[in-house]
């Protein structure tokens, strides 16, 4: 490729709406144009990294036995009505009608389209097991697209759906899965981490983030370094700080406390720990008795140090519908306002679950249910009654793991990939069975697996650059290897060189590219750092008369001189070629 015939067009300044450094370092390197809010134009530049990184996943794909399809991007809405989804989606599915009137969405995924193909397709146990994928645009109507193509409402992404007869098959399939993207990011050449994760909206009872590591990545993963344990923070289990609770040794005292409604406050006037307040968070769940809608009053308490989590409250049993209190609600089931909030003396029943760690104290420091006042010394059973225990926060650095093996720490990272044991969360209300060997009906075991094809690019990105632009790992470059002649234009012995070299790295298999516009050194050098290319031969008329090239890799600190009768065996050994 000759970088005349190629487009490249490079900005020394990010647009003002840039935010992040993937966002503003794609901008600038021409790689993306945005047409609207979240929707962007793949340029040639960045459509060639897109290429290279969708080349490696179907690779790799086909290697695991999976089939590739390609499934519409406009689906019907009563497909989605079966699964319930229709509703549960919410405003994150853009909805359309078509010209009779009919409902359809844009798809943001596509499990019901999957099993409504498998339901009528297979018939038998014989045909299974069997997993479709496909590389395929997805539309989600974020509300606040941000973050360049990070977090944009139009991407690419990967999935696949594995069908199973039974729960030993789908953990194959799982595990082959699992196993596929270990290789597909490897071979990306990125540092990763996969993390056990909450299964979220797509259902299932088991689950796997892939993330690349960032000190810029929006999610927190945890995981413990002399053990296999990784989770995200959603899934993190938190173990209690305390093995058992020590006695009462405080008499139960009501201080007061005006105008401290926050726990570090209440530690600061009383002169005590923050470790020994408890917050409490109140919850209000809504259902159904007897053909009235009732209120239920929920009251977590977490140590004052600690954050909740709210995906664990809602795996406490009856509180998958709930939300935070409002003050009306609270002044009338605690009888204050909020801030001075406790178990003892509440207005109404109220039921009360304590985090793991809070279940485990003694003399702690908690609210009175009265506007200004705490109570000190409060102890269970004694003061109030034994609480439901449970999991409700967020672990910490340093908290034990939960497999006994070392304790925890903490990084970034951004999400790229997830793989879900879904079972028969789908098959079951679509109706998709099998006839197993007794010729007996049953539903499919399914399991789905995405890969963010496009988001690849911001994460590699953020994993990946410095203040001269981005650095890619050499297996999703846009190009390998760009040559920089000096007066390509008017130098003959240069030309001759420059050519030679392109002819030759093109016939040994290397993707590069030959810079023939004629740019003085200076503009030339920082196009190609600005767009990342790992490695650069540098052609000049002085070098040549001495019989050398110069080769420098994108993260060397200065270049070196490699004979040019030995440069394209130079390269091939630098890509392993």
């Amino acid at each position: 490729m000759r970088a005349s015939r190629f487009f490249i067009s490079t900005l020394k300044e990010a647009p003002s709406d840039a935010e992040i450094v993937s966002h503003k370092l794609m901008m600038r390197a021409g790689m993306i144009k945005r047409l609207g809010s979240g929707i962007y134009t793949y340029m040639p530049m960045g459509l060639k990294v897109i290429r290279k990184v969708e080349a490696i996943v179907r690779e790799e794909m086909n290697r695991a036995g999976a089939i590739e399809l390609s499934m519409p991007i406009v689906q019907p809405a009563e497909l989605w009505q079966e699964t319930g989804r229709w509703d549960k989606m919410g405003p994150e599915m853009m909805r359309v009608k078509d010209r009779h009137g009919r409902d359809y969405a844009i798809q943001p995924t596509s499990e019901e389209v999957v099993t409504d193909v498998v339901r009528s397709e297979l018939k038998s146990y014989r045909q299974l097991p069997v997993n479709f994928y496909q590389v395929q645009t997805k539309f989600r109507d974020e509300r606040r697209p941000r973050f360049g193509l990070m977090r944009g409402r139009e991407f690419v992404m990967k999935d696949a759906y594995s069908f199973d007869k039974d729960v030993e098959g789908m953990q194959k399939s799982y595990a082959s899965m699992f196993d596929a993207y270990t290789r597909i990011f490897t071979r990306f050449g990125l540092k990763f981490r996969a993390v056990a994760a909450d299964t979220g909206a797509i259902g299932g009872n088991y689950s796997h983030e892939f993330h690349v590591i960032a000190q810029t990545g929006e999610d927190a993963l945890v995981y413990c370094p002399s053990s296999d344990y990784a989770a995200n923070m959603e899934a993190a289990e938190a173990l209690a700080l305390s093995s058992e609770r020590l006695a009462a040794s405080q008499q139960l005292v009501k201080a007061s406390t005006p105008d401290t409604t926050k726990c570090e406050q209440v530690a600061q006037m009383l002169g005590l720990q923050l470790s020994q307040t408890v917050k409490s968070l109140a919850l209000t769940v809504e259902k159904e008795e007897n053909g009235r809608q009732v209120k239920e009053n929920w009251l977590l308490l977490l140590r004052g140090d600690h954050e909740l989590n709210e995906v664990k409250v809602n795996k406490v049993p009856g509180l998958s519908s709930f939300r935070f209190a409002s003050e009306a609600e609270i002044l009338d089931a605690y009888g204050t306002v909020p801030g001075y909030l406790g178990p003892i003396n509440t207005k109404q029943p109220v039921k009360v679950v304590a985090d793991r760690t809070v279940a485990n104290m003694a003399d702690f420091v908690c609210g009175a249910n009265e506007a200004g006042y705490h109570f000190t010394g409060a102890n269970w059973g004694r003061d109030c009654p034994e609480p439901i225990v449970a999991d409700l926060r967020n672990v910490v650095e340093g908290d034990a793991s939960p497999d006994g093996k070392g304790v925890l720490a903490i990084e970034r990272g951004i999400e790229v990939g997830h793989v879900f044991q879904l079972g028969t969360a789908y098959s079951a209300k679509m109706e998709a069975v099998y006839l197993d060997e007794a010729g007996k009906p049953a539903p499919l075991q399914m399991g789905c697996y995405g890969i963010g094809v496009t988001r690849i690019l911001g994460a590699a990105i953020e994993q990946n650059f410095d203040d001269k632009g981005i650095i890619w790992p050499d297996a999703i470059a846009p190009f390998e290897v760009v040559l920089a002649p000096m007066g390509y234009d008017r130098s003959e012995m240069v030309k001759l060189e420059a050519d030679r070299l392109l002819a030759e790295l093109l016939a040994a298999g290397v993707d590069v590219i030959l810079d023939d516009r004629g740019l003085r050194p200076g503009a030339m050098f920082a196009d190609w750092e600005l767009i990342g290319v790992p490695h650069r031969v540098v052609i000049g008329e002085r070098g040549l008369k001495e019989g050398n090239l110069e080769y420098q890799g994108r993260r060397d600190e200065a270049a070196t001189a490699v004979p040019a009768a030995e440069m394209v065996g130079f390269i091939k050994a630098k890509l392993g070629k």
